[in-house]
């Protein structure tokens, strides 16, 4: 009797593992996570990463949630194909039963914001510790920083933390321009501007002096290619600095006249959500468009619904909650 009991546990622990691994989460707060080169990681960075395609992206850029998505994957494959549905009507605005590029495009992007919604109010929860529904600077410099009074913020000047001192002083820049009301306190929908600052165009200005001030070392508003590439580009090699000019000229320069201008500057830092949902159009398409008639029709992507939301063949798991989110207007 003890050894079944014992099964069975193991059993369950097994299904807990198993719900918790199924859906990993690579899309984390932008404000954060930094290329190589500076600029804020695209809402994409992880969905083709060290030559492997990541479904993840595909799943959350259809739900909005990464929640829904880990409850997906728990669904077996007719439920899953039962709730797509459900979504599919939603998306097909023009009620043509079929899912035209526009549409879908339109739909990623909701899917973007609500994501950056549902991270942004994770994430309030985390720092709000008198749980009042708002962020302090004292708050959110105790979470993330470890920084419990003045006293302490003394020893990030030490010369071995300035990093922490710059991200530390970028931080409280961007708290302020968050703080709309100048209240001293962060309410979500400006808690949201500051862990997004490159989805809210009040931020941007604030983004851009930033980085002015990190790279451009002549105080010309602009950035050359030496700025660009800053004092690690005397450590590496020739053939780094070839990828980096090449990247420099075709992809940031847009005018061909060797320096960023504001406008290419804010370009390069701040990726465009609308060219990634352009581009994971294209992906999602070149999956499923089995007729190559430049529209998805209900019945391909219900033939192909892994692509576009996780799905395990399992008796267990939680059913989707507030489908009814969908109602919303695009």
């Amino acid at each position: 009797m003890a050894g079944k009991i014992l099964l069975g546990f193991i059993f369950l622990c097994g299904i807990a593992v198993l719900r918790t691994s199924a859906h990993t989460h690579h899309l984390h707060s932008a404000n954060k996570e930094r290329e190589a080169d500076g600029a804020r990681s695209p809402r994409d960075h992880g969905h083709f990463a060290d030559g492997e395609h990541h479904s993840e992206f595909d799943h959350e850029a259809i739900l909005g949630s990464v929640k829904d998505a880990e409850e997906y994957d728990q669904l077996p494959a007719s439920e899953a194909k039962r709730r797509l549905e459900i979504l599919l009507v939603k998306m097909d605005r023009n009620n043509d039963k079929n899912i035209d590029r526009k549409e879908l495009h339109s739909w990623i992007l909701r899917s973007f914001r609500m994501l950056s919604e549902e991270e942004s109010t994770e994430r309030l929860e985390e720092v709000d510790d008198d749980e009042d529904g708002y962020v302090t600077w004292s708050e959110y410099i105790s979470e993330t920083y470890g920084i419990n009074d003045p006293e302490d913020q003394e020893l990030l000047g030490k010369t071995d933390q300035e990093e922490e001192q710059k991200l530390l002083r970028e931080d409280r820049e961007l708290f302020n321009a968050a703080d709309k009301n100048i209240d001293g306190r962060l309410d979500e929908k400006e808690f949201l501007a500051f862990t997004h600052p490159e989805e809210h165009p009040d931020m941007l200005p604030v983004i851009l002096r930033q980085t002015l001030e990190d790279k451009d070392k002549n105080g010309d508003g602009l950035i050359d290619f030496q700025e660009y590439i800053g004092e690690k580009g005397k450590e590496q090699d020739r053939e780094w600095l070839l990828t980096e000019k090449d990247k420099f000229d075709n992809d940031h320069d847009v005018d061909r006249n060797g320096i960023l201008d504001r406008n290419e500057i804010l370009s390069w830092i701040v990726p465009s959500n609308e060219d990634i949902a352009e581009d994971e159009v294209d992906h999602l398409f070149a999956a499923a468009d089995d007729d190559a008639d430049d529209v998805l029709s209900f019945l391909e992507v219900l033939d192909h619904h892994d692509v576009f939301v996780g799905s395990e063949a399992t008796d267990y798991g939680d059913h989707l909650h507030n489908l009814d989110r969908f109602e919303d207007e695009l």
